[in-house]
């Protein structure tokens, strides 16, 4: 109080300066809650692909999209739902990682130039082996061998594929074979992806055969044992050293002349980790550099994801959001509070003040008995046009019903219904002609004894 005093008996063109200050050094922070957020929202990244998506897996929320949901060629990013529903028959009992299976003549009809570890005829391998030449090269051929020992026939796989990606919630997906060879008709999107990838990254052994950078498959009955190296150079670099990049993890690449080169990812860097997807990025020359922009624009996006965003706690578990009239209780209100924290991944220069909370209550009163963490309604934060989460307002304290309000108003209301009107207005009308007959009779009456007493001269 006495500073406020102090800055009150300035002389006036001093004070008008001190704020003329003020109003300059607090610019750029207002600046942040103007021109509709654009100070708040980091620049576009503008990722160099076709279609590009990057997912907060903690939230779920999307953080960056280019056309991502946009009908797509994924190439090889098809084995990924190869491997899901390979996975979900050995978690259903229907196959083991240690069962043999003996590939079939469909290996013999596949390209020869497509991505291969020779797998032949009549070779007996292990599913989890299988898997490994799956994801790790992205072998053909053990996609088809897969696909024939889940569903008896590549046909009968292909529509377990169609049916899973539409449970998955993929509208923009359509597949025609295992292994992702082109077909005009076989394509998704960068989030059908992304939802494709986040039911297969719940089986811990994807994780870890799409994160390995080498791996040597024992010798089978046609073949000495292979070597394997991953096709991802984010996390091998026993190729081409340029790309690697130890935050990421995973997932899985692709490569087509048509599709052209595409990469699903993880990283993960202080306590954020991201999916990321990039389809149908080129392969450009840079001077005598050769880059493969599914791996430079990947690990772009990974750095424009973790230097431009933040947790930040938005409300607090128990936090005051508005205040509720409370009806037949001698507490007149309670307090709507928070019912669990809301945190989520926001632009770094964004503030909890700067956010809104849209509000919806059960309505605009409520009646007693309040029990203490009843559900009164939601509050939604967002800013700038993105809503960030909802959470359940509760009440902070019980309000006990008064017997006496309760009495009180249900008298009221009987006394305002028209049938208790009508009702009274009938009784009321029968009592006035009950009142009028019985002072005609006692008028009468009245008149008969004052003659019976005279008996004249």
């Amino acid at each position: 109080m006495k500073s406020y005093c102090k800055i009150h008996r300035l002389p006036r063109f001093f004070a008008a300066f001190l704020a003329l200050l003020l109003t300059l050094s607090l610019s750029p922070l207002w600046g942040f809650a103007s021109e509709e957020g654009q100070a708040v929202m980091p620049p576009d990244p503008n990722i160099l692909a076709n279609g590009a998506l990057l997912v907060d897996l903690k939230t779920g929320k999307m953080v960056y999209g280019k056309n991502e949901h946009e009908e797509l060629y994924p190439a090889s990013l098809t084995k990924i739902m190869t491997a899901l529903l390979t996975l979900e028959a050995i978690d259903s009992g229907k196959l083991g990682f240690q069962r043999e299976i003996t590939a079939g003549p469909i290996v013999n009809t596949l390209p020869a130039d497509g991505s291969t570890v020779g797998l032949k005829e009549g070779e007996v391998m292990t599913v989890r082996n299988l898997l490994d030449c799956l994801l790790i090269p992205s072998a053909n051929e053990a996609a088809c061998v897969l696909a024939v020992a889940v569903s008896g026939s590549v046909d009968a796989f292909v529509d377990a594929m169609n049916k899973k990606a539409s449970e998955l919630g993929c509208k923009n997906t359509h597949f025609v074979n295992p292994h992702g060879l082109h077909d005009p008709g076989h394509y998704t999107s960068p989030w059908d992806m992304y939802l494709i990838t986040r039911e297969a990254m719940k089986y811990p052994t994807f994780m870890v055969i799409c994160d390995t950078d080498r791996v040597v498959v024992p010798a089978t009955n046609k073949s000495q044992e292979r070597a394997l190296l991953n096709t991802n150079y984010l996390i091998c670099n026993r190729r081409i050293p340029d790309y690697k990049n130890p935050e990421v993890h995973g997932v899985k690449t692709g490569s087509m002349s048509q599709s052209g080169h595409c990469l699903v990812a993880t990283a993960e860097r202080n306590n954020k980790r991201f999916l990321s997807v990039v389809m149908g990025a080129e392969r450009v020359q840079e001077g005598k550099r050769t880059v493969i922009r599914s791996f430079s624009e990947t690990t772009r996006l990974f750095n424009w994801g973790f230097d431009n965003f933040r947790y930040l706690t938005l409300l607090d578990e128990g936090e005051p959001i508005d205040e509720i009239p409370v009806a037949l209780s001698r507490t007149d209100h309670v307090t709507a509070v928070s019912g669990a924290p809301l945190e989520a991944l926001v632009p770094a220069g964004l503030k909890k003040d700067f956010t809104e909370r849209t509000i919806q209550l059960s309505g605009d009163s409520i009646e007693a008995p309040v029990a203490e963490g009843q559900k009164l309604g939601t509050v939604t934060v967002s800013y700038n046009g993105v809503e960030y989460g909802t959470v359940d307002l509760i009440s902070s304290h019980e309000a006990e019903l008064s017997k006496f309000l309760q009495v009180e108003k249900q008298a009221i209301e009987l006394a305002q219904k028209p049938l208790v009107w009508a009702i009274a207005g009938v009784v009321g009308v029968a009592v006035v002609a009950l009142m009028i007959r019985n002072a005609i009779k006692n008028r009468r009456r009245a008149r008969g004894s004052g003659f019976s007493g005279y008996n004249g001269r």
